[in-house]
Protein backbone atom coordinates (compact mmCIF):
# COMPACT_ATOMS: atom_id res chain seq x y z
CA UNK A 1 0.00 0.00 0.00
CA UNK A 2 2.86 2.38 0.85
CA UNK A 3 4.38 1.77 -2.57
CA UNK A 4 1.08 2.59 -4.26
CA UNK A 5 0.72 5.85 -2.33
CA UNK A 6 4.35 6.79 -3.05
CA UNK A 7 3.84 6.03 -6.74
CA UNK A 8 0.65 8.14 -6.86
CA UNK A 9 2.44 11.07 -5.18
CA UNK A 10 5.33 10.77 -7.62
CA UNK A 11 2.90 10.90 -10.57
CA UNK A 12 1.17 13.98 -9.13
CA UNK A 13 4.50 15.77 -8.62
CA UNK A 14 5.69 14.87 -12.10
CA UNK A 15 2.42 16.12 -13.59
CA UNK A 16 2.79 19.43 -11.76
CA UNK A 17 6.38 19.77 -13.01
CA UNK A 18 5.37 19.16 -16.63
CA UNK A 19 2.52 21.68 -16.42
CA UNK A 20 4.89 24.27 -14.94
CA UNK A 21 7.23 23.79 -17.91
CA UNK A 22 4.53 24.60 -20.49
CA UNK A 23 4.75 28.13 -21.80
CA UNK A 24 2.00 30.56 -21.01
CA UNK A 25 -0.31 31.70 -23.75
CA UNK A 26 0.34 35.06 -25.41
CA UNK A 27 -1.77 37.51 -27.40
CA UNK A 28 -0.75 39.24 -30.61
CA UNK A 29 -2.66 41.53 -32.99
CA UNK A 30 -2.08 41.42 -36.73
CA UNK A 31 -3.48 44.04 -39.10
CA UNK A 32 -4.92 43.00 -42.45
CA UNK A 33 -6.00 45.57 -45.01
CA UNK A 34 -8.26 43.11 -46.83
CA UNK A 35 -10.05 41.61 -43.84
CA UNK A 36 -13.15 43.78 -43.78
CA UNK A 37 -16.26 41.69 -44.55
CA UNK A 38 -18.16 38.77 -43.07
CA UNK A 39 -17.35 36.61 -46.10
CA UNK A 40 -13.62 37.18 -45.52
CA UNK A 41 -14.11 36.31 -41.86
CA UNK A 42 -15.84 33.02 -42.67
CA UNK A 43 -13.16 32.02 -45.17
CA UNK A 44 -10.35 32.84 -42.78
CA UNK A 45 -11.96 31.04 -39.84
CA UNK A 46 -12.39 27.86 -41.91
CA UNK A 47 -8.77 28.05 -43.04
CA UNK A 48 -7.41 28.69 -39.53
CA UNK A 49 -9.45 25.85 -38.03
CA UNK A 50 -7.92 23.37 -40.47
CA UNK A 51 -4.41 24.86 -40.27
CA UNK A 52 -4.43 24.92 -36.46
CA UNK A 53 -5.19 21.20 -36.31
CA UNK A 54 -2.84 20.15 -39.10
CA UNK A 55 0.19 22.43 -39.27
CA UNK A 56 0.25 24.27 -35.96
CA UNK A 57 -0.32 21.36 -33.59
CA UNK A 58 -3.19 23.15 -31.85
CA UNK A 59 -0.93 26.05 -30.93
CA UNK A 60 -3.65 28.64 -31.49
CA UNK A 61 -5.96 28.81 -28.50
CA UNK A 62 -8.41 31.28 -30.02
CA UNK A 63 -8.71 34.21 -32.38
CA UNK A 64 -10.91 37.27 -32.54
CA UNK A 65 -11.53 39.10 -35.79
CA UNK A 66 -12.43 42.79 -35.78
CA UNK A 67 -13.74 43.60 -39.25
CA UNK A 68 -14.17 47.32 -38.63
CA UNK A 69 -10.50 47.64 -37.62
CA UNK A 70 -9.25 45.06 -40.13
CA UNK A 71 -7.35 43.08 -37.53
CA UNK A 72 -7.18 39.68 -35.96
CA UNK A 73 -6.05 38.94 -32.41
CA UNK A 74 -4.52 35.54 -31.74
CA UNK A 75 -4.07 33.81 -28.41
CA UNK A 76 -1.42 31.13 -28.86
CA UNK A 77 1.21 28.94 -27.24
CA UNK A 78 4.62 30.42 -28.18
CA UNK A 79 6.33 27.03 -27.84
CA UNK A 80 4.18 25.71 -30.73
CA UNK A 81 3.45 28.79 -32.86
CA UNK A 82 5.24 32.07 -33.45
CA UNK A 83 4.31 35.39 -35.02
CA UNK A 84 5.87 34.50 -38.38
CA UNK A 85 3.81 31.30 -38.55
CA UNK A 86 0.62 33.26 -37.86
CA UNK A 87 1.44 35.80 -40.56
CA UNK A 88 2.27 33.02 -43.02
CA UNK A 89 -1.05 31.32 -42.29
CA UNK A 90 -2.90 34.56 -43.03
CA UNK A 91 -0.87 35.08 -46.22
CA UNK A 92 -1.57 31.51 -47.35
CA UNK A 93 -5.29 32.07 -46.76
CA UNK A 94 -5.15 35.07 -49.12
CA UNK A 95 -4.96 37.89 -46.59
CA UNK A 96 -2.29 40.49 -45.98
CA UNK A 97 -0.66 40.33 -42.55
CA UNK A 98 0.85 43.56 -41.25
CA UNK A 99 3.32 44.53 -44.01
CA UNK A 100 3.44 41.11 -45.67
CA UNK A 101 1.22 40.65 -48.72
CA UNK A 102 -0.86 37.54 -49.27
CA UNK A 103 0.45 34.85 -51.58
CA UNK A 104 -0.61 35.62 -55.14
CA UNK A 105 -2.29 32.24 -55.75
CA UNK A 106 -4.42 32.45 -52.60
CA UNK A 107 -5.27 36.11 -53.10
CA UNK A 108 -6.64 35.41 -56.59
CA UNK A 109 -9.11 32.89 -55.11
CA UNK A 110 -10.73 35.47 -52.81
CA UNK A 111 -14.09 36.96 -53.80
CA UNK A 112 -14.07 40.61 -54.86
CA UNK A 113 -15.33 41.79 -51.46
CA UNK A 114 -12.19 40.35 -49.83
CA UNK A 115 -9.74 42.07 -52.17
CA UNK A 116 -7.71 45.10 -51.15
CA UNK A 117 -9.48 48.47 -51.29
CA UNK A 118 -6.98 49.64 -53.91
CA UNK A 119 -8.33 46.88 -56.16
CA UNK A 120 -12.01 47.63 -55.54
CA UNK A 121 -12.53 45.29 -52.59
CA UNK A 122 -13.82 45.88 -49.10
CA UNK A 123 -16.81 47.95 -48.03
CA UNK A 124 -18.61 49.77 -50.81
CA UNK A 125 -20.56 53.03 -50.38
CA UNK A 126 -23.92 52.36 -48.70
CA UNK A 127 -23.13 48.62 -48.67
CA UNK A 128 -21.49 47.70 -45.38
CA UNK A 129 -19.97 44.26 -45.68
CA UNK A 130 -18.94 43.71 -42.05
CA UNK A 131 -22.48 42.48 -41.27
CA UNK A 132 -23.73 39.15 -42.55
CA UNK A 133 -26.79 39.63 -44.78
CA UNK A 134 -30.15 38.58 -43.37
CA UNK A 135 -31.52 35.61 -45.28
Amino acid sequence: MKKLIAFALMILCLNGYVQAQESKVQWVTIKSANLKCWECKERLEKYLTIENKAGMEGGIVQWKINLLQGEIKFQFYPDRVNLDMLRTALNNAGFDADNELATEESYKLLPQACKRATEGGGPQPKKPCHLEPIH
